[in-house]
């Protein structure tokens, strides 16, 4: 067992948490484009709708841009389960613990890093 391994995790969580990264991957590429492509499928619209189709498309664009950023993190999160790394936290490599993954699955740092890279975002720049 790796020293990133934690001994205390029951061997069937990394199953429990690989399900729950599967499902979270689905439901964010369900959803992926919908919302602009709906949009995309009205055509031609009077001029007087042209400012609110023109938000729509924009509140669409950055809902889609949140979705890719979601569906990189449950990725990486994936990698790290399938390199043993999982459930490490990238900055301090102490346990994550499993309430916190059990909440955010997809968790790269501890409460206490994620804390401080929040406060400081230039702490968790290339790290991972």
């Amino acid at each position: 067992m790796s020293k990133r391994t934690s001994a205390a995790e029951p061997a069937n969580a990394a199953e429990t948490y690989r399900n729950m990264l599967l499902e979270k991957r689905e439901t964010v590429l369900s959803g992926l484009g919908v919302k602009f492509d709906t949009l995309a499928k009205m055509g031609r619209v009077a001029e007087e709708d042209q400012a609110q189709i023109s938000h729509d498309e924009f509140i669409s664009l950055q809902l889609n841009s949140l979705d890719y950023l979601q569906l990189r993190l449950v990725e990486e999160a994936l990698d790290r389960l399938s390199s043993g790394d999982y459930g490490v936290c990238l900055a301090c490599d102490l346990p994550i613990p499993p309430k916190r993954l059990e909440a955010v699955p997809w968790a790269r740092y501890c409460v206490q890093c994620q804390h401080e890279i929040g406060m400081n975002p230039e702490v968790g720049r290339g790290r991972g």
